[in-house]
């Protein structure tokens, strides 16, 4: 059976697609991560005692607890608009991809 020119398009563009949701899945899963950290790490904050230590650039230094709950909080803040902002962009993407599965597949059906 040979595919015709029009689904060969649609599935390069399919592809592309699939692509496009794969980076972005890849992006939301490491920010995900990333404020699960920072809400592990606020957790343990609210836990010790006033004196903490942060780490940069591989040297550990002692810093103000309220500047650090200030800055994870702040860093949450970016991370969780970050997830917001991917799945708003996923969302048409994922709508566009399963449409075109459906076109892809109705015209299968029909050249067989």
């Amino acid at each position: 059976m040979e595919i015709s020119k029009d689904i060969t398009i649609k599935l390069q563009e399919l592809q592309l697609l699939e692509r496009n949701l794969q980076t972005f899945s890849m992006e939301k899963q490491s920010s995900q991560v990333e404020l699960n950290e920072i809400d592990n790490a606020l957790s343990e904050l609210n836990k010790s005692s006033d004196e903490v230590y942060k780490i940069i650039s591989g040297i550990m230094i002692r810093s103000e607890k309220s500047l650090i709950i200030k800055e994870l909080t702040e860093k949450k803040k970016i991370l969780n608009l970050k997830i917001s902002t991917i799945e708003k962009n996923e969302a048409p993407l994922e709508q566009k991809a399963e449409n075109l599965r459906k076109e892809i597949n109705s015209s299968m059906s029909k050249s067989k």
